[in-house]
């Protein structure tokens, strides 16, 4: 992959948000499978087993929701 590192951190905020929308859209559409790093992978497992050790360390839904609009008000 031959990309010009410098010109693209050289962009405006703007435009790196709108090639980044770019990307995970496609990135989206593919069907190409996204390798994900072991660690992803291991926190993952190490977030699941904690919440079935201790359900009450968890949200809803709605409190997730809840609070992340209230955030936003």
């Amino acid at each position: 992959m031959d990309l010009n590192t410098e010109a693209l951190l050289s962009l405006p905020a703007s435009d790196k948000l709108e090639l980044v929308e770019l990307l995970w859209d496609n990135l989206g559409e593919s069907a190409e499978a996204i390798p994900l790093p072991t660690w992803v992978e291991q926190e993952a497992l190490r977030r699941r087993d904690e919440l079935r050790a201790d359900p009450s360390i968890g949200q809803s839904h709605e409190q997730v929701w809840d609070r992340i609009l209230k955030r936003h008000a």
